[in-house]
């Protein structure tokens, strides 16, 4: 018996001193002092040893158990004031911490909203999975007309799309509200294009509707005007040409003069000096109808501009795609 005692000290000291973590350290605790560990095993063949020698042997053990239990806590110990100790090192420099940016189509996007909201207009959203009823039976695109060309659209079922403008949004607002209404609808809207510089099958609008009496094609060129001016510098013009939507009567496009080569002719406004920017127009008295609003008292217009578009262009940016592949690099500029 006394040889398995200095037998399991030696073992134990040697195995102690490779014990390089905590856990490892729970465990030699559990091998030698648990209930069942080498030591507890000891003590239970105690009975085999003869009466006389028992007292000696049973001393050893004592002896035994309280150096291992001793050199375990002194180790935990030494551990646990290693750790206690200072948390924070002053004579170490300091560690500047990663700072996080707006995505910049979201920063365009607030200040897109900032402008419109500054000239009175309210805040409006909608779903982007849509009823065919909204996203254009309700806009004046009946089924078959040949003006569902114009996009091409992503359709989940027969009547349910993914939104190809966020125009629905317009006669959403309609329905609950009586004018006068200022609103503007920003959001994502899905197309089947293929991802190139200029497109994606996923981009950003901001739509623009107002109604009241009185409204006139003056005042949506004021407003027009106005946000240019203030997105990309007071020089900055405007041109309205003649187009045709379905749901406004009558319609244009409108551009602004280009901010890069400020009307001189480049690559990016094709040597023009204008770059388009979106549609606009007087609300079709055949939209109101849809609403139950009285085309004969009230008049409206409405705009689109792609949010995208307003970045690429203020930010001199000409690949599309830069917006959505993540790139660190990309975004960090911002």
């Amino acid at each position: 018996m006394l040889d398995r005692i200095k037998d399991i000290q030696t073992r134990f000291s040697e195995e102690l001193a490779a014990v390089a973590n905590q856990p490892d350290l729970e465990k030699l605790k559990l091998k030698y002092l648990s209930r069942k560990g080498e030591v507890a095993m000891l003590f239970a063949g105690l009975k085999d040893v003869a009466p006389e020698d028992r007292p000696k042997v049973g001393q050893d053990l004592n002896l035994l158990k309280t150096t291992i239990n001793d050199a375990v806590d002194k180790l935990q110990s030494k551990w646990t004031a290693a750790l206690s100790g200072p948390a924070l090192d002053l004579t170490l420099p300091g560690r500047r911490p990663f700072v996080g940016r707006k995505h910049p189509l979201t920063q365009v996007l607030d200040e897109i909203k900032s402008i419109f909201t500054g000239m009175g207009f309210s805040i409006e959203d909608g779903p982007e999975v849509e009823n065919d009823y909204y996203n254009f039976e309700a806009l004046n695109i009946p089924r078959n007309h040949p003006a569902r060309d114009m996009q091409d659209t992503l359709y989940i079922t027969e009547d349910v799309v993914l939104r190809t403008h966020t125009s629905p949004v317009q006669v959403r607002v309609m329905e609950k509200k009586k004018p006068p209404v200022r609103i503007i609808a920003p959001g994502r809207v899905y197309r089947r294009d293929t991802p190139d510089a200029s497109h994606s099958p996923f981009f950003h609008q901001v739509e623009g509707l107002v109604v009241d009496e009185g409204i006139s094609f003056g005042d949506l060129k004021g407003v027009i005007a106005a946000f240019a001016k203030k997105m990309f510098g007071p020089d900055t013009q405007v041109r309205f040409r003649p187009s045709f939507f379905p749901f406004t009567e009558p319609s244009a496009e409108y551009d602004f003069v280009c901010v890069f080569c400020k009307g001189k002719g480049c690559r990016v406004c094709k040597n023009t000096g204008w770059v388009e920017i979106s549609g606009a127009g007087m609300v079709d008295p055949n939209v109101f109808k849809f609403v139950d609003y009285d085309p004969e008292k009230y008049t409206g217009y409405a705009f689109g501009m792609g949010i995208d578009r307003i970045a690429m262009l203020k930010y001199g940016i000409h690949d599309i795609r830069m917006f959505f592949e993540n790139d660190i690099r990309f975004l960090e500029q911002f």
